[in-house]
């Protein structure tokens, strides 16, 4: 599933893409995602023009001039794409039948027109007032971003203090930090020299400045690189990401750490079904 890092890569290039366009058509291919479309939902989008795209956590909130916020989540393999060069009608870029797992197109004022994959279809799209978005169902329960101003060690050690679940089910936890996954947890972890075992409450205290700094220098990291592509990521204009060539212990299984005083190699466990990597000597 696309993390922080992966959703943060799709929301600048829809917004060099989309902002002060006009949405002039919109059209949707299939009844719904992981749930229905909204009733109207063409006839809302259409003739609105996109002011600016934010994201919180791992969703893309892309702000409309009828003041409602179009709220999209790509679930387990959706991807925007910016195709140029459609002629009427046309929803591929070379005029032939679209890709069956097409199953939104916006066809926007400058004549590009953004398309939404998602072969799963574990995605989805919703549209909302945006005075409501801190009540939306999928918003209003997301711990802080941590990228942004509300992060910060204080703010984790609350979120962790007393707890006795691992640290990296924990962080997992979208209520406890909206965005971060698998990947980045594991990277974090291992920046921050933290096992993924330790009880949260243990980690709460000196613990917490070093793992915030951990996460943020991670993230920063992986969304310079473009995200990391295992499977289906792909930026906007159809480039792969390159954060795993940059990896210092998720899927390394059995090499050595690259800690340059360490002398471990990584090991994974599962923990909560999802495999974790991590290195038993220099995390703690």
């Amino acid at each position: 599933m696309p993390e922080l890092p992966e959703v943060e890569t799709v929301r600048r290039g829809l917004e060099r893409a989309m902002v002060d366009r006009k949405i002039d058509q919109a059209n949707f291919r299939a009844p719904g995602l992981r749930w229905p479309f909204p009733d109207q939902m063409a006839d809302r989008l259409a003739g609105r023009r996109v002011q600016q795209i934010g994201r919180r956590g791992k969703y893309l909130l892309i702000s409309l001039s009828s003041d409602s916020t179009l709220i999209a989540h790509l679930g387990m393999s959706g991807r925007f794409t910016v195709r140029t060069g459609l002629g009427p009608g046309e929803d591929s870029s070379n005029g032939d039948v679209p890709d069956k797992h097409d199953h939104v197109v916006f066809r926007l004022s400058d004549g590009v027109a953004i398309v939404y994959n998602d072969p799963r279809r574990f995605g989805m799209m919703d549209i909302a007032p945006t005075a409501e978005l801190g009540r939306h169902r999928s918003l209003s329960g997301l711990g802080p971003d941590p990228l942004g101003n509300d992060f910060n060690s204080v703010t984790l050690e609350q979120r962790l203090s007393g707890r006795t679940a691992s640290i990296k089910s924990t962080l997992m936890d979208q209520r406890t930090v909206a965005g971060l996954g698998n990947i980045y947890v594991s990277e974090a972890l291992w920046s921050a020299r933290i096992s993924p075992q330790r009880a949260s409450g243990e980690v709460a205290g000196s613990g917490c400045g070093s793992l915030v700094g951990s996460i943020r220098r991670v993230l920063q990291e992986a969304i310079d690189a473009g995200g990391s592509t295992l499977k289906d990521h792909r930026q906007v204009e159809g480039e792969l990401g390159c954060f795993q060539h940059q990896f210092k212990v998720y899927g390394r299984e059995d090499q050595p750490c690259l800690r340059k005083e360490c002398a471990g190699t990584v090991s994974r466990l599962v923990q909560s079904g999802r495999s974790t990597y991590y290195c038993e000597i220099c995390q703690s």
